[in-house]
């Protein structure tokens, strides 16, 4: 939660690729102070059944810019496995070279304290938008 003196985050994400939130994957965040400053690893957590991340860690006092991590690789991987399974004679993406063009997304947003940042993911194999939810 944020207060007058920290900034709050939280995320979700949606597969387009099938209409459905994204379950389990790994998203880190890390914070700085300044443009200039080193990154500070927060920790981490995972989607849940609805695509949501609900125990994100708390923004440090003082931070300028945050940094969400999605390890997306390992969900499109899983993913791409069950639907192959589910439709044995069409193996997924068969032609169409690796399956997960983008194997992570990292996203790097500006902050203010007493703002709260809810970051949502729209992703499938091929491609990613993001923006600024409420």
């Amino acid at each position: 939660m944020s207060t007058s003196t920290t900034a709050s985050v939280s995320t979700h994400i949606l597969d387009t690729s099938v209409g459905r939130p994204a379950e389990g994957v790994a998203v880190h965040l890390s914070a700085r102070s300044g443009g200039a400053a080193d990154w500070q690893a927060l920790g981490g957590s995972a989607t849940d059944a609805d695509g949501r991340c609900k125990d994100l860690p708390d923004l440090p006092e003082g931070t300028t810019h945050v940094r969400l991590d999605f390890a997306v690789e390992t969900y499109f991987l899983q993913s791409e496995k069950k639907q192959a399974d589910a439709q044995q004679d069409a193996p997924a993406n068969r032609d169409s070279g690796p399956g997960v063009f983008f194997p992570e997304v990292a996203i790097t947003f500006a902050v203010v304290p007493g703002e709260h940042y809810h970051v949502p993911l729209l992703l499938n194999p091929f491609g990613y938008s993001v923006y600024r939810g409420s």
